[in-house]
């Protein structure tokens, strides 16, 4: 019986096998969650130059991802009255084929314009960008609901593709390039007029200025996204048709996780069912949870230890925080980069959203619950992106203009701007998230609404009221 019972123990300690093959799966899988948007942004530097919004793009471009919203949100909802009509492998599907789609429209179309109140409009850049944000911001509340059908160690894999989307097109950006700085040419022309019957050639001179094409265009770029789009795509139907994959589900019965709806599939798709995950069930003979259960992965645990006073104070630091870096700041970062060069925009934008991930795993390492260290790290996020917002309003001649230094210091600013920013938003998740469902909830509220203030007031800013402005660089 001894022997018996300390098998038992062992059996019951013992941590799940992974299989390789359904790892890297659903690390690809997970890349797909953020790559359409993260790789749009990472090409601005490029597209800026020729989108007929110029400089102000970022700002069209913040709002709409705000807009994009409504993915999330119709599927929140209809998960709460509508369970069993709400399948997230149906809705999976269906924003995949859409991001997949829409990529492969980017290089053919995303030079269109229109005329539209009064001037002319990237119409299809910005329709596509609705798309392409509808998709990821509605693989937020889908992706990750989907891998609960495994077990802890493949949903680690699955942030670690979550992380890659935003490395991987910085990467590629870097790769690309900008190919430089423009450069002032004085190009002349000759108009030839008939005075009198006499032929006379006048010569005009202009000054225009000229970059260099980067390393391979913006349709190369957009067909990449594409590409990841599409294994992302493939990943999701190998995790759930390839045999090697489908072993390493999670038995319905042993989890008791998912909702039973009619075609056998699971259909949550809400924090609510996050939380019964979290919930343990007990043998009826002990009070010690089973080895199954031990298998689950936790990803809400209930706790109450925090005051009302600390959860004001987390979401109105959430909230700020979000408004900044969400929508805020990516609304005016061309204006505070582009008088410094192009190759200033490009490595702030690449650079910063590399910053973004690396600040997610440093959390995960040396994670923190300390409310004065929160309070601090944004305080210190704040004074940067208010050097950040005078730079911008200083355009087109901002300090330190045509000196290394400034460019030094304008890269490094948004480089830990995004960082600070990314940590604390990290922690204070973290933190809501050890207390359960409607703490969670909350967060994602303020998190959203912040985004989208700062984003619409910066674009009422930039587009309505102009408190910034662009320049050419002969005009230097």
């Amino acid at each position: 019986m001894p022997k018996e019972e300390k098998t038992e123990d062992s059996a019951m300690t013992e941590k799940p096998r992974i299989s390789i093959p359904v790892y890297l799966i659903v690390c690809l899988f997970g890349v797909g969650s953020w790559i359409a948007i993260n790789g749009l942004w990472v090409e601005l530097p490029i597209i800026v130059q020729q989108a007929p919004e110029g400089w102000s793009l970022p700002s069209y471009l913040a709002v709409i991802i705000q807009l994009a919203n409504i993915g999330p949100i119709a599927v929140t909802l209809g998960s709460v009255f509508a369970p069993r009509r709400v399948s997230t492998k149906v809705v999976i599907y269906a924003i995949v084929t859409v991001g997949t789609i829409s990529c492969m429209f980017l290089p053919f179309f995303w030079k269109h314009t229109s005329f539209l109140a009064g001037a002319n409009h990237s119409t299809a850049l910005l329709t596509l960008t609705f798309l392409l944000a509808f998709v990821d911001c509605t693989s937020s509340v889908t992706f990750l609901p989907f891998m609960a059908l495994f077990s802890a160690p493949y949903l680690t894999s699955f942030f670690i593709g979550e992380g890659m989307s935003g490395l991987l097109p910085s990467l590629v950006a870097l790769g690309q390039g900008v190919g430089g700085n423009p450069e002032c040419h004085n190009v002349s022309y000759v108009n030839s007029t008939v005075v009198n019957g006499t032929v006379r050639n006048i010569t005009e001179y202009h000054n225009i200025y000229v970059t260099k094409d980067p390393n391979f265009p913006v349709e190369d770029f957009f067909w990449f996204l594409f590409t990841m789009m599409l294994v992302c795509g493939l990943a999701f139907v190998m995790l759930n048709y390839l045999p090697v994959a489908r072993k390493e589900h999670i038995s319905i019965a042993k989890a008791s996780v998912y909702k039973a709806v009619p075609n056998g599939e699971n259909g949550y798709s809400t924090c609510g069912d996050c939380i019964e995950m979290g919930s343990t069930k007990t043998d009826s003979s002990s009070n010690t949870p089973t080895s199954s259960e031990r298998d689950i992965d936790v990803l809400v645990t209930k706790k109450k230890g925090l005051s009302r006073g600390d959860y004001i104070y987390l979401l109105c630091v959430q909230a700020w925080v979000n408004a900044l870096s969400n929508g805020v700041l990516p609304s005016i970062q061309s204006y505070s980069c582009l008088p410094y060069g192009n190759t200033a925009y490009h490595l702030a934008v690449t650079l910063a959203n590399m910053a973004n991930p690396l600040a997610c795993f440093i959390s995960f390492f040396l994670p923190t619950q300390s409310f004065l260290l929160v309070g601090v790290l944004s305080l210190a996020g704040t004074a940067v992106g208010a050097y950040i917002l005078a730079l911008a309003a200083m355009s087109p001649t901002p300090v330190l203009l045509g000196t290394g230094g400034g460019v030094f210091l304008v890269v490094f600013a948004w480089i830990s701007v995004v960082g600070l920013f990314s940590y604390v938003k990290v922690t204070i998740g973290s933190i809501f998230r050890e207390e359960g469902q409607r703490a969670l909830l909350w967060c994602g509220a303020v998190m959203q609404a912040g985004s989208c203030v700062g984003a619409i007031v910066t674009f009422l800013f930039v587009n309505v009221f102009p408190m910034f402005q662009q320049n050419d660089p002969c005009d230097l």
